[in-house]
């Protein structure tokens, strides 16, 4: 397959990258997303979102005149599909925006074309992509149903790349190609050798969705392990970061770091595609979700007792004479995604207690619609740290860390990142 176009579906912090990394190759690419303010601002060589080294590369794209952005595909020789697979109230995951992408590619596919689904997604679903493509190009033939000789190749490669770094991981990790034939997989594979200087590896499309999720779910293992230490640590009245230090001396032992929870598109969805899938079997990993996810309740409760502690001291001050500062809403030090952030979930749930919410911060320009609060409001470190009665670090930004010296010498601190321990 001769691939001179790509069409990518879904512009954000996976999707924009890819398709500009696609675009440094000299592919014609088409990013496709539903929010005009986005694609506007792509047009104009500019990005929506915080990514180091992103602006520079969708500049001279942009400019050189192959990348961009528009609210409908275009015929193409291959689809890339990279738009959010969250999960419903009841944890069941949310495939509708992967569903209507399929149903918006539908129509200008060709024999011959490629599509693959980057998403993270339940085991399963690269199957259930090609039967809504069945359902609306009736004309065509789809693996699913004709195997190696189907007229679209349709693979998974899952993105697993870190927010900051996504630009050199898009190039340089290995990735894994999952095709539901082996035609679809080595069809993909000559694709993403374009752009990929890691290995690439093939396998069915099935294997390759649940890789993903069993990455993620490793990662959020161990986390809860680290978080559940904390709260032990905490009855116990020891501190858990030295402990942690001196258990991590061991040649064989390397602890992570606790922290308010977890966060991000990934690590705090993903394990839960595999707990709908097998409920009964993924005990551990239900219950490393139960750890962490109760984490942000448990620094709540932190904060409440030092409130009352301060009513008990100063008991002519209602609770909307205290002011507490929460230092970082995003889902992890220095950048701008607040998917799924427990920092944010904190933020809220302490504005909610009735006391005066200072936030800082620094890489995002306003907060969210839903933290639009009459006792909530964006400030500057230097604010926060002069005007707070209590001051909890949710994320450990860079700034915070740099001013760790000031931040030390307050003396209703909560820090559930360790950046003072």
């Amino acid at each position: 397959m001769n691939v001179s176009k790509i069409v990518v579906m879904g512009l954000g912090y996976v999707g924009l990258p890819t398709a500009a990394v696609f675009a440094s190759r000299r592919i014609q690419v088409l990013g496709v997303d539903v929010n005009q303010q986005a694609v506007d601002t792509i047009n104009r060589g500019e990005i929506h979102i915080v990514e180091p080294s992103l602006d520079i590369v969708v500049r001279a794209a942009v400019t050189e005149g192959y990348l961009k952005a528009a609210t409908q595909p275009e015929p193409a020789d291959a689809f890339l599909i990279a738009v959010p697979t969250p999960f419903k109230d009841d944890k069941v995951p949310d495939l509708a925006y992967v569903e209507s992408s399929a149903r918006a590619i539908a129509p200008v596919l060709a024999a011959g074309n490629l599509v693959v689904l980057e998403s993270t997604s339940p085991v399963g679903t690269s199957e259930q992509l090609s039967a809504w493509l069945a359902e609306e190009r009736p004309d065509l033939t789809f693996p699913h149903q004709a195997g190696d000789a189907s007229d679209i190749r349709i693979a998974h490669c899952p993105e697993r790349v870190l927010p900051g770094q996504v630009i050199r991981e898009l190039v340089e990790n290995d990735r894994v190609i999952g095709g539901i034939t082996p035609t679809c997989a080595t069809e993909a594979l000559k694709l993403y050798k374009k752009v990929v200087q890691g290995d690439c590896i093939t396998t069915t499309a099935r294997t390759a969705e649940m890789a993903k999720l069993t990455e993620n779910s490793f990662r959020d293992i161990n986390i809860a392990f680290a978080n559940e230490l904390s709260l032990i640590c905490d009855r116990l009245d020891i501190n858990v970061w030295e402990m942690i230090r001196l258990a991590n001396r061991h040649p064989r032992v390397n602890i992570l770091s606790p922290g308010p929870g977890v966060g991000g598109h990934c690590i705090a969805v993903d394990p839960w595609f595999i707990v709908d899938s097998a409920p009964e079997q993924a005990r551990l990993i239900r219950l490393a979700r139960e750890v962490n996810d109760h984490k942000p309740d448990w620094v709540l409760q932190k904060v409440t007792g030092m409130m009352e502690a301060l009513h008990r001291d100063l008991p002519g001050r209602t609770r909307q004479d205290i002011k507490v500062a929460c230092l970082g809403v995003a889902f992890k030090p220095d950048i701008d995604d607040l998917r799924e952030s427990p920092a944010l979930k904190i933020t809220r749930a302490i504005a909610e207690l009735g006391c005066q919410v200072l936030v800082v911060e620094p890489n995002v320009r306003t907060l969210p619609d839903h933290l639009s609060r009459p006792n909530l409001r964006k400030a500057s470190l230097v604010e926060a740290l002069e005007e707070a009665d209590i001051v909890c670090i949710l994320v450990r930004h860079k700034p915070f860390t740099e001013a760790r010296n000031e931040i030390k010498r307050i003396p209703q601190l909560i820090d559930t990142v360790g950046l003072v321990n």
